[in-house]
Order: C-alpha cells, then structure tokens, then sequence
C-alpha cells in the first residue's frame, strides 16, 4: 500500500516494513509467504493500488490475499463516511488485481485468494470446507462439529479468566443440520471448485446468468460473480 493509504488508515509502519519482514521470514528459512493487500482505501486511486499489487509481486510471494475494505460499526473509520470506500471503485481495483496477479502466475481459487499453483493457504481451506479448528488467545475463534465459539475479546480479561481457571469462552452458537448445509454451500461457492449442479433452482441459474458457469456437474464464479459472491449465496439452496 501506499504510504498515504496508510496514513489514511492510521497504520504507523511503512511499506519498508514489509520488505524488512519478508527478508527475515526467508533468512528463518520460510519458503511459503503469504500477504495481505486491502484495496479501497480514501485517497487511492487505481492507479495507486496497481503500483502496490505491483511492488508486492516484485517480492515473490506464494499466496496473495487481497480484501477490499470494510467498515466496522464502532470504529473511527464508521463515523466519517466521507472515507468510506466506493464499490464501483472497489469493483475495479478488484480486477486490476485478478490480471496483474494471474499474469505474474497466481491462480484465483478463493475470491480473495490467489497463489502460485499447489501453495494453497491450507489454514483457510480449512474454514471454507467447515473443517474443526481451535482458536487460543482474546477474541480467538474455534469450531467443532457445528458448534463455533470465540474468546472475550479483551487481553487483559482473557488472561484474568485464564489465571482464576476460568474459560474464557464469551459466547457460542451451535448449528442445526439444514443451516449447517446451507453454509456449507455459502462457502464452497466462493472456491475454485463451485457447488454442486442441483444448488441453484433453473429459474436462478437464469437469473444469475453470467454470475455463473457450468463446469462438468458444478457451478463455480465467473470473475464477475466472484465481485457478487455475498448475492449469489444467497440463491443457494440445499436439496
């Protein structure tokens, strides 16, 4: 990122960091790096965010995630909506992206993911495919069987509960069969690998017309419908 997006996102460090960072992971003898790029920061234009995607493939990462910007309720970002990003804007930047990084060798298999073939994040795979993982620390995430849970959220409360002996599980939810198969499906449509052919009613295939295509007895994303995924989920059904 460039330094004003930075600056605009009240990040203190530099994109000198990163290369410093890097360098060090690769002494440490780390062959699989990843980084995290987020476009549709105020005050960066295109051009600005093709010069990042740019500079980081200069670095030679396996794995590029790449997030358009959110806002948070609660944060500072959420109370001055003359920052908020532009989707139109995020839409662009989103693609710009998807050609520098497929053409410097980088296959999309996530919406957000990219990487060198055979360096998928493992890690991730795992979320997408509803896989059982435990979370340690504040605010940390875990799941099991169809029930998620997460840490409270504060350093100094999650070690507090940890010396009393205490858990310092906040909150969980457990989820039935149908929810836990529709979600399932919510998360393979964003994959490289798609959805089965009977999750789509006729009438919603035609409807999302170029959002999707038929790949043997699958539907995947087209590039266009990964930039609607959260919509497209939304027409799945379980049978």
């Amino acid at each position: 990122m460039q330094t004003h997006g930075l600056k605009s996102l009240g990040r203190t460090h530099d994109p000198d960091n990163v290369h410093r960072s890097l360098e060090m992971a690769r002494r440490a003898g780390f062959v699989d790096i990843n980084l995290d790029i987020i476009y549709g920061v105020h005050g960066e234009s295109v051009a600005d965010w093709s010069a990042t995607v740019r500079s980081i493939l200069e670095l030679q990462p396996t794995h590029v995630s790449a997030y358009g910007l959110t806002v948070e309720s609660g944060t500072p970002l959420a109370d001055d909506p003359t920052r908020h990003p532009d989707n139109d804007l995020q839409a662009e930047m989103y693609e710009v992206a998807d050609d520098l990084l497929v053409a410097a060798g980088l296959k999309n298999y996530e919406v957000s993911n990219w990487s060198l073939p055979d360096r998928e994040c493992q890690h991730n795979r795992l979320y997408w495919l509803q896989g059982n993982y435990d979370g340690f620390g504040c605010a940390a995430h875990a799941h099991m069987d169809g029930r998620r849970w997460w840490n409270v959220r504060t350093p100094d409360r999650y070690i507090e509960m940890v010396d009393a002996g205490q858990t310092p599980e906040s909150s969980s939810e457990t989820l039935d069969d149908s929810t836990r198969r529709l979600e399932a499906l919510q998360l393979l449509i964003r994959v490289r690998d798609g959805v089965p052919a009977n999750s789509f009613s006729s009438e919603d295939q035609e409807l999302l017309g170029d959002l999707i295509v038929s790949r043997g007895d699958r539907w995947v994303l087209t590039r266009a419908g990964r930039l609607m995924a959260n919509e497209v989920s939304l027409r799945l059904r379980i049978s």
